[in-house]
């Protein structure tokens, strides 16, 4: 599993799985259960990963929508 970004913000996230399925590549987010016991303060964020064989074009799916930059930061 690689990971592809990192937010606490549920509706991109749910976004960004939705995109990815369309295009059949499962994401999984890391941490989730973690970010939602600690609550408010933002310490964990969550993390969707695809399998290795996926991260290649997954991160291109989301250059091209405009969710990834280019060089791989976060927007």
């Amino acid at each position: 599993m690689r990971e592809l970004l990192r937010s606490n913000d549920p509706v991109r996230l749910s976004w960004l799985s939705a995109l990815l399925a369309e295009q059949g590549i499962t994401a999984i987010v890391l941490d989730a259960h973690t970010a939602a016991s600690i609550g408010s303060i933002g310490a964990v964020r969550r993390r969707p990963a695809v399998g290795d064989d996926e991260w290649a074009r997954a991160r291109r799916i989301l250059v091209e929508a405009g969710e990834l930059a280019p060089d791989g930061d976060d927007r």
